[in-house]
């Protein structure tokens, strides 16, 4: 059986997504590639090690073993890597990061940016994912450290507390909610909002829509808090942000600022590592930085 590397991100990222299109995405491969990656896995094992359906894949029990050694696999060549650095003059080690959107507005940029300060040999490959993604993504060791919703953590996980945050609604002063000491979602779904394009929040907003039975409407979706908070100041709609985003706009721009109640609007973020995996010692430094 010959597979390399790549195979075994390829087939950890698939089983995990439960799906060959977004474990593709996970690793940077056409969905044509990774459907050829796997079948030649199954031609050189001569086993079945996906049972493909309507609804994704499931790993049947070779596939099932296949997982266990390539996790240990992926897992030792980093640590290799983190040793053989040691003795590499001048060599930089790079730390990979998922975070979610409040996290990485908000308060990993003040957070982190000491600890960079410190270690000037390390790079992070910061990725913006939702918080389920982080969840997956660290458990099968495509990230080396997540910051995520708690509600989102599981047994796979190391995790300690990081922050709170709250969203909140902002709007113009003359807008009917500036009057408003806080206001449920629901009662938005008529407003016209301001989205943000591309962005792990706007979809996290959109699932808590379907889940009311709602479709927002949009005037426009930006690419910054900065500018979104400009635009709702200019009247042209709502817009749902991380409240201490909010608060920071309004110094610059006429907003209102109205905290949303709804109970999934305020979320405990912690920080984690893969409980099973062995960190290197940078990594565990930096895990133990964050959650100080």
């Amino acid at each position: 059986m010959r597979f390399d590397l790549t195979d075994l991100r390829l087939f950890l990222a698939v089983a995990d997504a439960g799906s060959i299109t977004h474990g593709a995405q996970e690793i940077g491969l056409s969905l044509a590639a990774a459907s050829d990656r796997l079948r030649e896995m199954e031609l050189a094992g001569g086993v079945s090690l996906l049972e493909r359906g309507r609804r994704g894949i499931r790993l049947t029990e070779a596939g099932e073993t296949l997982s266990h050694h390539a996790r240990q696999i992926i897992g030792h060549v980093a640590l290799m890597r983190a040793d053989l650095g040691q003795f590499a003059k001048g060599l930089r080690a790079t730390i990979r990061m998922a975070v979610n959107t409040a996290a990485m507005v908000d308060t990993l940029p003040q957070r982190l940016t000491p600890w960079l300060a410190d270690h000037p040999q390390v790079d992070i490959d910061l990725r913006e994912r939702q918080s389920h993604e982080i969840s997956r993504s660290v458990t099968a060791g495509f990230s080396d450290i997540g910051i995520l919703s708690d509600e989102a953590a599981h047994e796979a996980l190391v995790f300690k507390p990081f922050a709170t945050s709250q969203l909140a609604i902002v709007s113009a002063k003359s807008h009917r909610l500036a009057n408003e000491k806080q206001v449920r979602f629901e009662s938005l779904t008529d407003d016209y909002f301001i989205g943000l394009k591309d962005g792990a929040l706007q979809a996290h907003i959109e699932s808590q829509a379907e889940k009311i039975g709602a479709r927002l409407r949009y005037r426009i979706s930006l690419r910054t808090y900065e500018s979104i908070c400009h635009a709702t100041s200019a009247g042209l709609g709502i817009a749902i942000v991380p409240s201490t985003i909010a608060h920071h706009c309004k110094r610059n721009y006429p907003l209102s600022v109205t905290p949303l109640a709804d109970a999934w609007a305020r979320r405990n973020l912690v920080v984690c590592i893969a409980r099973d995996a062995e960190q290197t010692p940078l990594v565990r430094d930096l895990f133990e930085h964050l959650s100080a």
